[in-house]
């Protein structure tokens, strides 16, 4: 039986064209409820969310049109990367935050995607997850780890595709306010753990702690910041993407504008408003 809500956040290795971006918006159709885009990184985070089969086929619409439009032979930008479809995870969305491990639903989905890109697009796949991390995978592919789906060789033009399931993160990019590379990796080092994912990044003339928060409801957008701000100063806060409404409501909501927060870009709040929710979205804080 197929899961129920779910979300996939599609990076797609393509930030400064916005024609080319938009097109790769449109190709997914209804599911696509946010859409963030950086021309210094060179790459969009496209959020599709809502039942599963509509996301699943969204994201091979997504993949389909990325791996004709994008050459990742051409692509320079400050990300770290290996193909123009660079991460396709997917993540459960009902009955979260998702117990350690019990990722079967997004899973499935994951597999499902790997599968069809690997023999439908030509694209090599490897999958992260329960098995490997995706800092990892990106370490050991095409050293000592095989694609896991597709082609034992890179596609020409599209590169690989790290394909994940996960629980749901927060993407979150904080901008200290003196372009110093060095504290930013610092800072990025000493925040670094096992629920938080940190790389300090030169963008342009501006230099930024670049977060994944694993666990969100364990440490959230506001222990970060702080966290942050103990220890060099911080010009403001960004979110990537989307964050569930029970870790805003965590957040007090004076601190919401410092913490670059707002309540219209909550997952529930995208899904009602394309009616994506089926009436039936759970949350358990």
């Amino acid at each position: 039986m197929r899961p129920g809500l779910v979300e996939c956040v599609v990076n797609v290795s393509e930030g400064r064209d916005r024609y080319r971006v938009a097109a790769l918006a449109t190709s997914g159709g209804p599911q696509v409820v946010d859409v963030h885009t950086d021309a210094d990184h060179h790459r969009s985070v496209i959020t599709l969310a809502g039942p599963a089969e509509g996301v699943q086929e969204a994201a091979r619409a997504v993949a389909r049109a990325t791996v004709a439009s994008i050459d990742q032979r051409f692509h320079s930008g400050v990300h770290p990367r290996l193909g123009a479809l660079d991460v396709v995870p997917f993540a459960a969305l009902e009955g979260w935050p998702v117990a350690d491990g019990d990722l079967r639903d997004a899973r499935a989905e994951r597999d499902r995607f790997a599968r069809w890109a690997g023999s439908e697009l030509g694209v090599p796949c490897f999958l992260y997850g329960p098995e490997r991390s995706l800092p990892e995978l990106r370490r050991r592919a095409w050293r000592d780890l095989a694609p896991d789906y597709g082609p034992s060789h890179p596609h020409p033009s599209a590169g690989a595709i790290a394909v994940g399931a996960r629980p749901v993160l927060v993407a979150y990019n904080l901008w200290l306010a003196q372009p110093d590379l060095a504290a930013a990796r610092r800072v990025a080092g000493a925040l670094r753990g096992p629920q938080l994912r940190t790389l300090g990044l030169q963008v342009g003339n501006h230099v930024q702690v670049s977060c994944n928060l694993i666990d969100p409801w364990r440490v959230g957008p506001g222990a970060v910041f702080d966290a942050a701000a103990s220890q060099v100063a911080v010009e403001r806060a960004e979110l990537v993407g989307l964050v569930p409404r029970t870790v805003l409501a965590a957040e007090p909501p004076t601190r919401w504008g410092l913490l670059g927060l707002d309540p219209s870009t909550t997952i529930e709040a995208r899904l009602e408003q394309a009616g994506l929710d089926g009436g039936r979205f759970r949350t358990h804080g």
